[in-house]
């Protein structure tokens, strides 16, 4: 389960967020994750009601949010939701390997007490 170091991490990064801040706590931390992410955001959930405990944000929220995987089509020039890394336009039929959104992994805010 990858998801407890990837909070672990998150948590200690919004710590030392909230310490170069000069706050004392960190209430809230938001993160982007992309459907091909390889995360799961159920999990990801679970980790963080573990690793945050006796940290500056034990009491803090977690707001995961959810970013649909896209992929370009050069052929067609058209931007398209997919399941997969390689997926068929659904306009030119012809298969795109350009993934433009969906492997994000990222904080997108913290929010400091």
């Amino acid at each position: 389960m990858h998801e407890v170091s990837i909070m672990a991490e998150a948590v200690r990064m919004a710590v030392e967020t909230a310490q170069a801040s000069s706050a004392n706590h960190v209430t809230g931390l938001r993160l982007r994750v992309g459907t091909l992410s390889g995360a799961v955001p159920e999990a990801m959930q679970f980790a963080w009601d573990i690793v945050r405990r006796d940290t500056p944000a034990a009491e803090a929220w977690l707001e995961i949010e959810s970013i649909p995987a896209a992929c370009w089509c050069a052929t067609c020039q058209t931007e398209f939701e997919c399941r997969d890394f390689f997926s068929e336009c659904p306009q030119c039929h012809n298969v795109s390997g350009e993934l433009r959104r969906g492997r994000e992994l990222e904080i997108a805010s913290v929010e400091l007490e």
